[in-house]
């Protein structure tokens, strides 16, 4: 390619971008391998886009020789789309003027798992892969796996946990295996060997007695992974796990493959590189850099992340694959890659990276290359931190949503504020005290999805649909909002449902052993208790000469609108489940309710009901039948593992963002907010599970980052404490690049609070050692303290509880506010038809029918001649019709038109629409 960029400077002029010395040397770096430490708010994605325009522009490479490999489609699209108008307004490719014959190319960028599985496509036969295997959705992962488990043959006296739990401690132990290459073979000899060990050793407490239990439950466990695995292979299955360890081997084992890509991509990207697993950083290293045939490096490989952001270790990833990217992808001739670093940030004022830096300090000294965050220019006294120490837990979300509604009503958009909670348990009164207060507010992530009310109803009445004894359903369906049946009614259906399955009991002296074998034998499915059974019972005539039971007469009229709904609801099982949803939610008039909401909160929750139908429009079952039987079993899957739904993104939609400090990262906002930083909560308390006690764990010994993990050395009572300390420890380290990811988030104002006395907790809580980091930055004269409640005496109790002891109405009580606006729209929409009746048969008396109750003509019904003499036209009928200028110039003259009838001068311009 001939050059078109010459200089960097040239390029700066052309993207229109003050590229700092720390980003043009990396930008303008020989096509070899570099990594660089990019800090947060430092532009890696501007870099990794000017570097591309760099390389093409001085003609090193052509774009088509350009490979980008990042996490999320979000995020492939953004460098994708960044690259692309990078090379457009550097002019080096131009959208207007193409040649068929010769296409200009155009860099692949894409996520690490498309990638992998594009490997797998193109050249998984060469391991015996078949093309036609499929991967397999999360949910659809959990219902293989509970289907394994039941098929299982047993016994497994060492796992004794739950069902549920069970399998997702097989998925766990499956994942571990296929993140780390490691065998099951070789799982299996490092327990046998370690159980041999143990026999032998003196465990003298309860945390090295679970080293023996954990190991043999993993053997049990592996077993039965062994079996999962058998049934993807059979079903030609797939999972993200498989994905990756398979093009790890593929590239490992089959070198050929390395050399075809290296061909094929002179230069490689690398983003967020901190995040990839021991297995991601084989495959990629056996493609491009030391472990490659030839065992030397060189090729054009630059990997961007940042260690203090590795905040995903809990799932797989591997920190140190960034600290040792230099030895993992060395120069030609073997020595280390270059190491670049990226620190003036240009998102945050100085005030905020000042705090930033301050957690972040223990972190820059464990990675090589991290610097301190430096403000731009100007920048240095911008920022606010704001903190809050309130009494109790209800007191900090009501400061939290007073704060953002003062934000809001003096002009910072909604959507440029943002909610990070260390979990989801807040979210619920988070979104409940920003509605109250007008504001508009987005929940993101679907985990939660299906507590939320409007899809739980809707979820309730397809349960009742399905399966007549789904109780607990009907019963939320019968004390909801809609049909407000009270206890005394609804004591009394579950009485008929019992009778209705009643059989004659023994007689008191009835051989009791006899009574035993009976009550454990089995239970007929036709005698189980169902209160849909009793509900149907309404629609006979005649129902309460049935049992004499005393229902009340609203309750009897109830429960026979609810039954008649349902039964006609359950004819259209059988059809697309799509068009079942939707006939539900019509029959159901929840669209309706919805609307009749007040305005922010029907916004958000017709939303929430939109994300939940694109889900079922998505679903596809483990068989392939999109049924509403299936689709309920996915819902099961995924609220009981919490893991199914949740893949969202925030919208686009100008709302408060409401979500967990992990899915904040990689995005920014103007305004921050940070509940919930209390003892225990954040940074969290809870330490990581350790494989000495958990058996869905790997050993730290196989697994590829063993280094850089806590060892046990020996077995013992000294061993196995310094081990629990060790792991104390990097859980606090996780803790603090999770908080340090956080509060690197806004752009200009953070807000920290925290609160003595949780929703339910005895004891109290206080300030977290970030609450008191942010204390102590605002008393420095860095931000400001608007609360700060001192300690409740020692013999205070929490007022929560007390608030919780009350009795409460049931049914509670209707809105008196919300009821009378709506039956005050009623009373009009009443009114006003009953004056179209009046109206309509006044119009019938004088003309005939009235136009507007023929139906509308269609498309080919044709028109006789005369059709509308009959139709009257009151006098000024289009009057308020526009003319726009010259709208009669085509119209011939006729010699009886009354000219000087028309108005003297027209309206100008086109006509309103």
């Amino acid at each position: 390619m001939s050059p078109r960029i010459t200089d960097p400077e040239q390029l700066k002029e052309l993207l229109g971008i003050p590229f700092t010395p720390e980003q043009t040397a990396c930008i303008i770096a020989p096509p070899a391998p570099q990594v660089i430490v990019a800090g947060a708010g430092s532009g890696k994605t501007t870099v990794m886009a000017a570097r591309v325009v760099w390389l093409v522009g001085t003609g090193q490479v052509a774009p088509e020789q350009v490979l980008g490999l990042t996490f999320t489609n979000k995020a492939a699209g953004e460098l994708a789309e960044r690259v692309r108008k990078a090379l457009i307004a550097a002019g080096v490719t131009d959208p207007d003027v193409i040649d068929p014959d010769n296409p200009p190319g155009e860099p692949t960028i894409s996520t690490y798992h498309a990638f992998a599985g594009r490997l797998l496509t193109e050249h998984g036969l060469r391991i015996g892969l078949e093309p036609s295997t499929r991967l397999l959705a999360d949910a659809t992962r959990y219902q293989l796996a509970a289907k394994v488990l039941r098929e299982a043959p047993g016994p497994y006296p060492t796992l004794t946990r739950s069902f549920s739990t069970l399998v997702s401690d097989l998925l766990a132990l499956d994942g571990e295996l296929s993140e780390h290459l490691v065998r099951p073979g070789t799982l299996e000899t490092y327990d046998t060997e370690l159980l041999r060990e143990l026999a032998t050793a003196k465990l003298s407490n309860a945390d090295l007695r679970k080293i023996p239990e954990a190991a043999e439950a993993r053997r049990s466990l592996l077993g039965l992974t062994e079996r999962y695995r058998a049934a993807k292979r059979s079903r030609d299955l797939l999972d993200f796990g498989d994905q990756i360890a398979l093009s790890a081997e593929l590239a490992l084992t089959r070198p050929e493959v390395g050399r075809i890509l290296r061909e094929e991509f002179r230069v490689v990207l690398l983003d967020e590189y901190q995040d990839t697993s021991v297995a991601q950083r084989l495959l990629l290293s056996a493609l491009f850099g030391s472990g490659t045939e030839s065992g030397a490096g060189g090729h054009a490989v630059t990997a961007v992340g940042d260690p203090c952001q590795a905040i995903y270790g809990w799932r797989g990833a591997s920190v140190a694959n960034l600290d040792d990217f230099p030895e993992h992808f060395p120069h030609a001739d073997g020595t280390p890659a270059t190491r670049y670093s990226l620190s003036e940030n240009r998102r945050s004022g100085g005030r905020l990276l000042q705090l930033a830096n301050g957690l972040a300090a223990p972190l820059r000294a464990m990675h090589e290359g991290v610097e301190a965050l430096r403000p731009a220019p100007g920048a240095e006294r911008d920022g606010v931190v704001r903190c809050a120490l309130l009494r109790t837990h209800t007191e900090e979300i009501d400061w939290l949503a007073d704060s953002l509604a003062h934000l809001v009503r003096t002009g910072t958009p909604p959507g440029e504020i943002a909610v990070l909670c260390r979990t989801a348990g807040d979210f619920p009164e988070i979104q409940a005290a920003l509605v109250a207060r007008d504001i508009p507010v987005e929940v993101v992530g679907l985990a939660g999805l299906l507590h939320l009310p409007e899809v739980a109803d809707l979820v309730a009445v397809c349960e009742v649909l399905q399966d007549p004894g789904a109780n607990a359903s009907l019963v939320r369906l019968l004390t909801g909002p809609r049909w407000r049946i009270g206890p005394r009614d609804l004591a009394l259906l579950g009485r008929r449902a019992r009778l209705l399955v009643h059989r004659a009991g023994h007689a008191d002296d009835a051989d009791a052993d006899q009574r035993l074998a009976e009550a454990v034998e089995g239970t007929d499915p036709a005698e189980v208790i169902s209160l849909a059974d009793a509900l149907d019972t309404f629609l006979i005539a005649g129902d309460a000469a049935d049992d004499g039971l005393p229902f009340s007469a609203e309750a009897r009229v109830r429960f026979a609108r609810l039954a008649r709904e349902l039964r006609d609801l359950r004819r259209s099982l059988a059809d697309p489940l799509m068009d079942v949803l939707h006939r539900v939610l019509a029959a159901t008039g929840l669209e309706v309710e919805l609307s009749a909401s007040p305005r922010a909160l029907a916004a958000r929750r017709r939303e929430t009901l939109a994300n939940f139908l694109d889900t079922a429009a998505r679903f596809a079952s483990l068989d392939g039948e999109a049924s509403l039987l299936a689709f309920l079993g996915f819902l099961r899957t995924a609220a009981q593992y919490e893991k199914g739904l949740d893949n969202a993104l925030p919208g686009g939609e100008n709302t408060v963002k409401v979500l967990t400090a992990h899915k904040s990262k990689g995005l920014e906002w103007d305004v921050v907010a940070v509940p919930g930083l209390v003892t225990g909560q954040f940074p969290s308390g809870q330490s990581r599970e350790a494989w000495t006690a958990q058996a869905k764990v790997l050993p730290h010994a196989l697994r590829g980052d063993a280094a850089t993990l806590p060892a046990l050395d020996t077995y013992d009572a000294k061993g196995i404490k310094a081990f629990k300390e060790e792991m104390k420890e990097h859980q606090h380290t996780e803790e603090l690049r999770l908080g340090y990811v956080t509060f690197t988030r806004p752009r200009s104002l953070l807000l920290g609070s925290g609160h003595w006395w949780g929703p339910s907790q005895k004891r109290t809580r206080g300030p977290s050692a970030f609450l008191e980091a942010l204390y102590e930055h605002c008393a420095a004269g860095h931000g400001e303290i608007e609360a700060w409640v001192d300690e409740p005496a020692e013999d205070e109790e929490n007022p929560a509880l007390a608030e919780r002891d009350a009795d409460l109405a049931w049914p509670l009580p209707l809105d008196a506010d919300a009821l009378a606006r709506r039956r005050a729209a009623r009373d009009t929409v009443l009114a006003h038809l009953e004056r179209m009746a009046v109206q309509g048969e006044k119009r019938a008396t004088a003309y005939g029918p009235d136009p507007r109750d023929v139906p509308a003509f269609e498309d080919d019904v044709p028109l006789h001649e005369g059709a509308f003499d009959d139709v009257p036209l009151h006098e000024g009928a289009f009057d308020d019709v526009p003319l726009h200028e010259g709208a009669f110039d085509d119209v011939p003259p006729d010699e009886d038109w009354d000219w000087d009838a028309l108005p003297a001068e027209r309206p100008p311009g086109p006509p309103e629409t």
